[in-house]
């Protein structure tokens, strides 16, 4: 069995394209988190307020491009989401007033969701067999961009270069990408006349349909919150410099890489619900020993040791976002945009209250404590997934 149609090749490397991209998009605020708060000036509540204004309009573009696929198809969609993207990225962090760049980071979040669900509904097309590999590869894209971001972020610092220069690189980047999306033939709503058919689904009595929406709001929570505060959490607390601490953050995604890229080349069985599970709780794992490290003693071996665990965290988050997806695609074959727009939702809200979570445990008990939360959620987000992956084996059964 291919892993992508001959006839989808050249659409899947489009999309792959837009979403290393939009995985890059995701990561460099993150990476530049303590550049930003130690040349801005800026506390641990604003910057959470600055994270989280993207997050409140994801969550709100994310529902609505649920919508606006059927409306008015991925192409205008997706296309939609990267103006608004090259918008924001091209202004965000040009001064340091906190009001400025809370609107423009709302801005990137509305592109965000636009992109993400017009990307992962085209996926799904593309999957009509709903094996999950053409999803994880999709997501491995994300991982590559989230990878290249902060290590530019990196490079840049390095050299003694502005860092704000990699947000105007990456609009530029983005507005090309626009015009090879508007050259690239998108899978057909029209084309799709059981689409129509999801009203009598009655999708909200299904419990596959919340426990989706809280699946992601727990673990985009949890993978957006550790990406964002892992390089001030090594800054912090091992003593990092600020451009060391950026290629952690780099770290984390090779992880989220290694496993999105392996998981669908190396396995072709039909037990992905079971790997979802088990990478789950290592991410939970391996994010609580990180909290616990960060209490002992700072040496040579902790800061290895620390690494490693930061490689395991994202190794163990790979597949959860695609693997969920892609359970959508199973319980819900004829209302896949509305379904994965709602789940989505509940990833925005995630990514959303996460960062205020964070930043007021960390400005009130330090941000070893506020880590500590993110271990708490990597375990809730495990049982979650248990029960779902449960009921779309149930499913398929029928």
């Amino acid at each position: 069995m291919t892993l992508i149609e001959p006839r989808h090749r050249v659409l899947f490397l489009v999309l792959f394209t837009v979403f290393t991209l939009f995985g890059t998009s995701f990561t460099i605020i993150g990476a530049t988190l303590p550049k930003i708060l130690a040349d801005f000036q800026w506390s641990y509540l604003i910057a959470g307020t600055v994270l989280g204004a993207s997050a409140v309009t994801y969550f709100v573009s994310a529902f609505a491009a649920g919508h606006l696929i059927k409306l008015w198809g991925p192409k205008r969609t997706i296309v939609s989401g990267i103006v608004l993207d090259v918008i924001g990225l091209a202004f965000f962090a040009a001064n340091a007033d906190p009001l400025t760049n809370i609107l423009l980071s709302a801005l990137i979040g509305l592109g965000q969701g636009c992109v993400e669900i017009g990307v992962s509904w085209c996926t799904l097309r593309i999957d009509r067999e709903n094996t999950g590999r053409p999803m994880n590869l999709m997501h491995g894209a994300f991982a590559v961009g989230a990878i290249l971001g902060p290590l530019a972020v990196g490079i840049l610092m390095h050299s003694g270069l502005d860092w704000t220069a990699v947000y105007r690189g990456m609009a530029i980047i983005f507005a090309l990408i626009a015009v090879m999306v508007l050259l690239t033939r998108l899978p057909s709503v029209e084309a799709q006349a059981a689409e129509h058919a999801e009203k009598a689904e009655r999708l909200s009595k299904n419990p596959a349909y919340w426990l989706s929406f809280l699946a992601l709001f727990l673990y985009v929570g949890v993978e957006l919150g550790v990406s964002n505060w892992v390089a001030e959490y090594f800054v912090a607390v091992f003593a990092y410099s600020s451009a060391a601490s950026a290629m952690l953050v780099s770290l984390f995604w090779v992880g989220l890489l290694v496993g999105r890229f392996g998981v669908p080349l190396f396995y072709k069985g039909p037990h992905q619900d079971a790997i979802l599970v088990g990478l789950s709780a290592l991410a939970a794992l391996a994010i609580i020993l990180l909290t616990l490290l960060g209490f002992t003693t700072l040496n040579t071996v902790t800061n290895d040791i620390g690494r490693v665990l930061v490689f395991l965290a994202g190794l163990g988050c790979s597949i959860y976002y695609p693997a969920v997806i892609t359970l959508l695609g199973k319980c819900f074959p004829h209302a896949q945009s509305q379904a994965i727009g709602f789940a989505a939702t509940g990833g925005g809200i995630g990514a959303f209250l996460f960062p205020f979570v964070m930043s007021a445990i960390s400005q009130n008990w330090g941000i070893r404590a506020g880590f500590a939360t993110y271990g708490v959620f990597a375990i809730a987000m495990t049982v979650v997934a248990s029960i779902l992956a449960a009921l779309a084996r149930k499913k398929t059964e029928l």
